[in-house]
């Protein structure tokens, strides 16, 4: 009788295991492929070869791209190398990518930026916020720019209990700002767990130097993040479940949900169109190619462009795809003044004149 009752209970437990990894296949688009959606004018970025995760620009056409990001389980074309910001000055006419200084003090070796957001102050002051993971921890950096040494001075770096899986970050003050968890956990293991038994436990935490609270949870892998032109609304990318929430602000800074924007692919990062307020977003068809890299089998790229979010019926059309032949694992996708800059994840950057 007891082995019987432990054979069943082995049966129960083998399939549920099945149930969660076939779960985890579709959550991942496991069998999705893309047939390519080409833009002419574009080109490979020179100087980025191991990732531009994430991209934010100035009114001014001045963009900041986090390059060489580095996560336990993920592939990397430079694994010894630390990451930097780059920057690119989009007003010129073949703009190229610059490393950005970085003050004395800050340690520069283990520098491995992830989301980035700016914010520019009343006196014109403009801030970088660079989501951290040094040595694979988590913390927010405070960067001031100062244009004409082309250099960032760094400021202040923040830690707290509430940020265990920091992914990315929208700035909405000098010291103030929203930021995603992908994870519940900071553990590798924990959160691998977390995700295979589809937990969603993942928030968005907002942080000033007096408060920092959880203000939206029930997400299954928070990633991208970004803010409506008329600041109303904050836009949150669910990775996993393939959707973008849409949050109504309040004046105490938390977040309410307004609707959920369903999608066939894993959403990445989020920018804004400023010249017509919709959104762009950096997606990967397939997950499980980012995870299980294969250089005869790569990760493929798409970029979507909504229109019209709040509406009952958003229009989401491709901009670009491509099936990981030119461009591996597109995180971000920003658009200045008919220029679009393609980010990676952990491969090159692609320049679109539109």
């Amino acid at each position: 009788m007891g082995r019987l009752v432990a054979l069943s209970l082995l049966g129960i437990a083998l399939a549920l295991l099945g149930e969660r990894l076939l779960a985890l296949r579709n959550r991942l688009k496991a069998s999705r492929e893309v047939e390519s959606v080409d833009l002419p004018n574009c080109h490979l970025i020179k100087g980025i070869e191991a990732g531009a995760n994430d991209i934010d620009i100035l009114p001014n056409g001045l963009a900041f791209l986090s390059v060489g990001l580095k996560c336990p389980g993920l592939h990397s074309f430079s694994p010894d190398k630390p990451g930097g910001i780059l920057m690119m000055d989009l007003k010129k006419e073949n703009p190229r990518a610059l490393e950005l200084r970085i003050s004395r003090g800050f340690n520069l070796a283990s520098f491995n930026p992830h989301g980035i957001s700016t914010f520019i102050d009343n006196d014109d002051t403009v801030y970088l916020f660079v989501v951290n993971h040094p040595e694979f921890k988590n913390t927010v950096e405070i960067f001031k720019f100062e244009e004409e040494e082309n250099s960032l001075l760094h400021l202040k770096t923040i830690r707290h209990e509430l940020f265990p899986s920091v992914n990315d970050i929208i700035a909405v003050g000098p010291a103030h700002f929203y930021a995603t968890n992908d994870h519940y956990f900071s553990d590798p293991f924990l959160k691998y767990l977390e995700t295979y038994l589809n937990l969603h436990w993942a928030n968005v935490v907002y942080y000033s130097p007096n408060e920092v609270k959880v203000v939206a949870e029930g997400f299954d892998a928070a990633n991208g993040i970004s803010i409506s032109p008329d600041k109303k609304y904050i836009y949150v990318a669910d990775i996993l479940a393939h959707e973008i929430h849409v949050l109504e602000r309040h004046p105490n800074m938390n977040l309410t949900q307004l609707k959920v924007l369903k999608l066939d692919t894993l959403v990445d990062n989020l920018s804004i169109d400023p010249s017509s307020g919709d959104i762009l977003v950096g997606c990967h068809p397939n997950g499980q190619k980012l995870f299980i890299y294969d250089p005869n089998n790569p990760p493929s790229s798409e970029v979507l462009r909504i229109q019209n979010i709040l509406s009952e019926k958003p229009t989401v059309t491709t901009v670009y795809a491509n099936n990981g032949s030119v461009l591996q694992g597109s995180s971000v996708a920003s658009v200045y003044d008919r220029k679009l800059l393609i980010g990676t994840l952990y491969h090159r950057a692609l320049f679109c004149e539109l």
